[in-house]
């Protein structure tokens, strides 16, 4: 079940209306939170009684609701990735600017307490002057072919929470990226024209170094990690354990599996971006800006790009 365009009212922030392409799925959200179901988009946008818009629909039609909320003058969250054509999310960036509405792009993961905490230490100058930035992004599991062939492949897809994090720890831009992969998990996927495993290096305009690592298949769980090394110490996010229970016995000390579905690592963080959005719309500065949505797509074709040429692509070779 999804929801892909949702309403809200401020500054109660309660439910309003809810449309999908799946209709029943809409319904039962509706039903849930005492809402009502929508026949369209465009019943939802327009409606005098919904204050601000989440778009949560299928990538490629993300900015087409964009610019319809913009043209309603109402506030709006949308999915990443924003598109996955660069003159698509301009398209949407100026129509945003034009109206002059707030926008918050869904990179929930700046949201994690953990995450959030080594980029707050590194805003605090513990770390000192960053020298590097470690990011291991792994699933547990690859999605579906069907998903994989429309997805915009790892790099636009699964990476580009990577990529944000990178902009998001060092706290400076990306002027280069270097990737490579391949076909380790499922050979179906590189039949798709994709890769499951992969490897990023971005240099950043401070001089940071970050390096990522993705799988689409970690057998152990959900794998996010992070960490940010510099002159003054480190400060790092390890994975969180299912649960705190241990065990010993002659062959050693055994923990709890590892989150298996980012839904169960990452629920605190999606209710804290909820959360943001609300005092967004309430008048404060959005926490993740168009802006923000924008360059890790930028980061995503580079590595393509980086993979397909076999070298290091500058950012500013692609927009």
């Amino acid at each position: 079940m999804h929801a892909e365009l949702i309403a809200q009212r401020v500054p109660g922030t309660e439910l309003a209306a809810v449309y999908d392409v799946v209709g029943d799925a809409a319904a039962v959200v509706a039903e849930k939170f005492g809402a009502r179901s929508a026949d369209s988009p465009a019943a939802v946008i327009e409606a005098d009684d919904v204050d601000a818009v989440a778009i949560c629909s299928s990538t490629d039609t993300h900015i087409d609701l964009l610019v319809e909320v913009a043209a309603a003058r109402k506030p709006a969250f949308v999915e990443k990735p924003l598109s996955l054509d660069l003159t698509e999310v301009d398209r949407g960036i100026a129509a945003a600017s034009e109206a002059q509405i707030p926008v918050q792009v869904g990179f929930n993961r700046r949201f994690d307490a953990a995450h959030r905490g080594v980029r707050d230490r590194v805003a605090a100058g513990d770390v000192g002057d960053v020298h590097l930035v470690r990011i291991s992004s792994r699933d547990p599991g690859p999605p579906p072919i069907s998903y994989i062939e429309v997805s915009g492949g790892i790099f636009c897809d699964m990476t580009i929470h990577d990529f944000d994090m990178a902009r998001f720890v060092t706290g400076s831009e990306a002027v280069e990226v270097y990737a490579t992969g391949a076909v380790r998990v499922d050979p179906a996927i590189g039949a798709a024209g994709d890769l499951d495993t992969a490897a990023v290096v971005v240099t950043h305009a401070s001089g940071a170094i970050t390096i990522i690592d993705n799988s689409r298949r970690a057998v152990y769980g959900y794998d996010q990690r992070l960490e940010a090394f510099g002159s003054a110490g480190m400060a790092c996010s390890e994975n969180p354990p299912a649960a705190t229970a241990r065990y010993w016995d002659f062959a050693g000390a055994h923990g709890t599996p590892l989150p298996h579905f980012f839904l169960e690592r990452y629920t605190p963080s999606y209710l804290a971006e909820w959360e943001a959005f609300a005092a967004t719309v309430a008048g404060a500065p959005s926490p993740v800006s168009l802006a923000d949505g924008r360059a890790p797509l930028v980061m995503g074709l580079a590595a393509w790009k980086s993979v397909r040429e076999g070298r290091p692509v500058a950012v500013s070779e692609i927009g």
